[in-house]
């Protein structure tokens, strides 16, 4: 028997998720603590513990893939390298003006809006050089000011350097020669090119997102070449892969050369674990729910594969980075209720977090929060939380909700928990929204997989709002991310500025452009563990009308008998979908892109076999699920006694140590041969 195991490691903010498999055997799941000053001490010692669980040694570690927050954390904690920049003559504050854009315009004092701090204006320098619009040489390269100006970074200790001249999208012998020279007098010296960051057109994105990479690879490359190290002492002979914000997987030597491809990754092996879970159930089209204790991640899945848009946001900063379109609210199990200015009830964004948490934890919190309403409506078992590794005291919970929600509002504790659950509830189901019909997808063509440690409380009224009629509750959610890791594909993706108009060009200028896209993706995918028959490639294009300032993306396909008219007809389409309208007008390019994906680490579940279904009922208790004065009486199961063919109608709970599923009155439940649980809405 095959005895090699696939191990996910995902780093959160409190635990350090894993998951490991192994062929012929479940799943081990295990949640340590994170250890922030040096996330790879957790991801050690958690490793020790698995392989202790499994009974197993490292050398049996065929891959190990994890999912890290560094790179974002070193952008929100600013603990970033010391970074300078270069740029063409002239432009040395564009990453200081930005677009001008206010997102607060009332207060009297503005904050900057631009982040300023990846490089302040005595470490922006300028260099005579310039390109025309069509990537001509117009000034020459200044060799003397770019070694002056390497020479004064370094000087004034710059650690990392981002080269961003203008237009050198279209044309980056510039940079790379700036490029060559640096590294030649200085090669500890960390530096990026715009070009090979993002190679598309507007100058401020572009400069921001080559500046956060080159803040972050210090950092990055440090962290991942350390745990590489570590893992290679504790006997683990597997390659490190990682998780991108793609929602792709690839080595941690070839994630360290474009760290900003790796801002907002563990979300992204959220939603990937959810599509993996999905598809054991043979469900392509799902929304994903992720709720935990702070937030509410939601993406969208459509024929197996993540909606992905080309720009994300970190710390209110525009990222020009392909990322899973995850809409991400402050709605957790840890958000705090509390009353506005004119009498309404709110839920969130503020949260009362680990520490001191929920008042129901004891640990001295004294706020309302969503988790405290659950005890209270009976859909927490104070006894059974986490497993039974936390007593929450339904009686502080009572208190809290008594004193700043109820009777301010002159309503019962009851009434007040229900309230505040359908206030979060409501705030989810708009994020719902959001990535489903403002998309142009009618959310009643797909169902929900519920993940994370408050998902599968409120699956049910949530599919309910939005009329979905099929839920799907994964084995593990609470882990769900790290087993994304073990499902993702290995993916590199490359992208240049292609500013043409459609009708101006011709199928084999855009062959030629592909081709070499190919040629350097290609040199991404040698350094992993693929061959190249496993490697499958698309491509597609950025195309907006003539004039428009946004645009979309849209498939290529190249063996088409005309197949600049099928991407046009794609595009048409698409922006039908999107926008609810569209027009016969001239339409261009704007970049075009090629992906090479190779195959996951996605393992068939262990089939289950049908279990006697006898005395799975462990006992019963009185919920409030619709009508605070009249509580419903729900028969509660212990999920590890439930097996594949077991069938139950709701009302019902369902316990296991990452979660609680509560199925409403009129849904039924059934457990799938891959241990998945499905929940449907009778039809009536």
């Amino acid at each position: 028997m095959d005895d090699r195991m696939e191990i996910g490691v995902d780093t959160g903010g409190t635990f350090t998720d894993f998951v490991c498999r192994k062929a012929g055997e479940h799943e081990w799941i295990l949640k340590v603590p994170s250890t922030p000053d040096d996330p790879s001490r957790a991801v050690l010692d958690g490793l020790r513990q698995l392989l202790d669980l499994a009974h197993a040694t490292p050398d049996r570690i065929s891959r190990f893939v994890h999912g890290t927050t560094v790179a974002t954390n070193a952008v929100l904690e600013r603990k970033g390298a010391v970074t300078g920049l270069l740029t063409t003559a002239g432009f040395r504050d564009v990453l200081e003006i930005g677009r001008q854009l206010r997102t607060v315009i009332y207060d009297l004092e503005l904050d900057p809006e631009t982040p300023v701090f990846l490089a302040p204006g005595a470490r922006r320098v300028e260099v005579p050089e310039r390109l025309s619009a069509t990537g001509e040489v117009v000034v020459p390269l200044d060799e003397d000011a770019v070694m002056a100006a390497a020479d004064r970074l370094v000087a004034e200790g710059c650690e990392a350097i981002a080269i961003c001249f203008l237009f050198s999208f279209l044309n980056p012998g510039h940079e790379h020669r700036a490029k060559a020279m640096i590294e030649e007098k200085y090669p500890h010296l960390a530096l990026s090119l715009s070009s090979d960051v993002d190679p598309a057109f507007r100058e401020y994105e572009r400069t921001v997102v080559t500046a956060f990479d080159a803040y972050t690879k210090p950092v990055l490359s440090s962290y991942l070449g350390r745990m590489g190290q570590q893992l290679s002492r504790a006997g683990v002979a597997a390659p490190l892969q990682v998780m991108q914000s793609r929602g792709g997987v690839s080595a941690a030597a070839t994630a360290t050369q474009r760290p900003v491809r790796l801002f907002l990754s563990g979300p992204a092996a959220g939603v990937v674990g959810g599509g993996g879970a999905a598809r054991e159930v043979a469900i392509h089209d799902v929304i994903t729910l992720d709720i935990g204790g702070t937030s509410c991640d939601i993406a969208l899945i459509t024929g197996g594969k993540p909606l992905v848009r080309p720009e994300g946001v970190i710390d209110g900063y525009p990222v020009r980075v392909p990322m899973v379109d995850v809409n991400t609210i402050g709605s957790g199990g840890g958000s705090i209720a509390w009353i506005d200015a004119a009498g309404g009830l709110r839920v969130g964004p503020q949260s009362a977090g680990a520490a001191p948490g929920p008042a129901c934890y004891g640990r001295g919190g004294t706020e309302a929060t969503v988790t405290d309403a659950s005890v209270v409506l009976g859909l927490l078992d104070p006894g059974y939380f986490a497993g039974g590794s936390l007593s929450l005291d339904i009686d502080r919970a009572r208190a809290a909700i008594e004193s700043h929600i109820a009777a301010p509002l002159g309503l019962s504790v009851a009434e007040a928990a229900l309230g505040m659950h359908r206030v979060v509830n409501a705030q989810m189901a708009e994020a719902m929204r959001l990535v489903s019909i403002r998309q142009g997808f009618d959310p009643r063509d797909f169902a929900l997989v519920a993940l994370g440690g408050a998902g599968p409380v409120h699956a049910v009224p949530l599919a309910e709002e939005l009329s979905i009629s099929t839920v799907v509750v994964p084995r593990h959610p609470g882990v769900l991310s790290a087993a994304g890791l073990l499902s993702a594909p290995v993916e590199h993706e490359v992208a240049v500025g292609f500013p043409r108009d459609m009708s101006d060009t011709a199928p084999d200028e855009i062959r030629t452009v592909l081709d070499q896209l190919d040629q350097r993706c290609g040199a991404l995918m040698d350094g992993e563990d693929v061959t190249p028959d496993e490697v499958r490639i698309t491509y597609a294009a950025d195309v907006c009308y003539v004039g428009q300032s946004h645009y979309l993306e849209v498939p290529i396909d190249l063996s088409e008998p005309e197949p600049l008219a099928g991407i046009y007809q794609r595009f048409i389409a698409t922006h039908e979908q999107v926008f609810g309208y569209c027009t016969e007008s001239p339409a261009r390019f704007v970049n075009l892109r090629t992906v090479h994906q190779a195959r996951g680490g996605e393992a068939a579940p262990l089939p289950q076999t049908p279990g006697s279904h006898t005395n799975s009922i462990r006992t019963e208790r009185e919920v409030i699920l619709d009508d605070p004065r009249v509580p419903t009486p729900a028969a509660i199961y212990d999920r590890a006694t439930l097996s594949h063919g077991h069938h139950f109608d709701g009302p019902a709970i369902i316990e296991q140590p990452d979660t609680t599923t509560v199925v409403h009155p009129g849904w039924s439940v059934e457990i799938a041969t891959s241990g998945n649980m499905i929940l449907r809405k009778a039809r009536g």
